[in-house]
């Protein structure tokens, strides 16, 4: 059984081709448009996977597509199997 302590993970995807093209574009719109097209992606990922309300997800990264979230150990086993993710893993402070 897990920890049921919550803990910070980050959580990367799979190549998305939708992210590839948002990112490709410069432009303040475009950069927009990427923010709110990762936020939504992940926001549906989390809500999907997990109970409502036993997760905080704290950020979106935009220069790779994924996100930090403060999840148990059971949590972040079970969004390891979700499709589309491609590594969860526990943040490590440095001494």
């Amino acid at each position: 059984m897990g920890s049921k302590t919550d803990e910070l993970y980050f959580v990367f995807m799979n190549f998305d081709p939708e992210y590839e093209r948002l990112r490709a574009d410069r432009t303040k719109q475009g950069a927009y448009e990427l923010d709110v097209y990762l936020s939504n992606k992940h926001d549906q990922l989390l809500a999907s996977t997990l109970e409502p309300g036993t997760y905080n997800k704290r950020f979106s990264l935009v220069i790779v597509d994924g996100f930090a979230v403060e999840i148990s150990d059971d949590q972040a086993n079970m969004l390891r199997s979700a499709k589309g993710v491609r590594v969860v893993d526990k943040n490590q402070e440095l001494a």
